[in-house]
């Protein structure tokens, strides 16, 4: 599987002396995130925890909100070689689910993108990745993780930043297609057909 890109800390190079509350930030004001992890201690948390992701489907809907097309990133991996996959990254210590989803969502496909988010976003599914295969559908060689899946409206221009490099629209029946899955990194091609399955795009 490919790893992604961790999300740079907005806040580093802030610094205090001063005790911080990690919901609330440096004293004052400041935005120093005592929660961020470096690599070496991400590392050792994902050999002991099970880390809690959020992952996006974009699509585009008509005016009768049904879905039309499919948003698919391709990405690099560290070897070089090219994978499908979708908006996914992890949640910070006192983020919302709804937040989460934000940040990811214009990480990923940019700030013009202008996603539809409810209020309190419901997943249509909650995929479980384990780094020895075949325990479950989906597969992450790095760490157990339990990810929150949910299906996203998209009205913007989507320009792809970071590690993406491209946004793929494909039609519901392309994107939920054998030939589409094998491209997908993790078993992210079960992801999307229960995406498409819990709108109703499925025929």
């Amino acid at each position: 599987m490919a790893v992604r890109t961790p999300d740079p800390d907005p806040d580093e190079g802030d610094a205090s002396s001063l005790p911080v509350d990690p919901l609330r930030g440096a004293p004052g004001g400041g935005a120093t995130n005592p929660a961020w992890l470096s690599d070496v201690e991400l590392t050792e948390a994902r050999r002991r925890l099970p880390m809690l992701y959020v992952e996006a489907v974009p699509v585009r809907t008509d005016g009768l909100g049904a879905v039309t097309q499919v948003g698919i990133l391709l990405r690099a991996t560290p070897v070089g070689e090219m994978t499908r996959t979708i908006v996914s990254g992890r949640v910070r210590y006192g983020e919302t689910i709804r937040d989460a989803l934000f940040r990811h969502v214009e990480n990923d496909l940019g700030p013009m993108a202008f996603p539809l988010l409810p209020a309190a976003p419901t997943p249509f599914t909650v995929a479980e990745y384990f780094p020895i295969p075949g325990v479950s559908a989906f597969h992450d060689d790095r760490q157990h993780a339990v990810s929150l899946a949910f299906v996203v409206p998209v009205t913007g221009t989507c320009e792809p930043r970071q590690d993406a490099l491209e946004v793929t629209w494909l039609d519901p029946a392309e994107a939920a297609s054998d030939a589409l899955a094998a491209e997908m990194e993790g078993g992210r091609g079960t992801l999307i057909r229960l995406a498409l399955a819990s709108v109703g795009a499925l025929r």
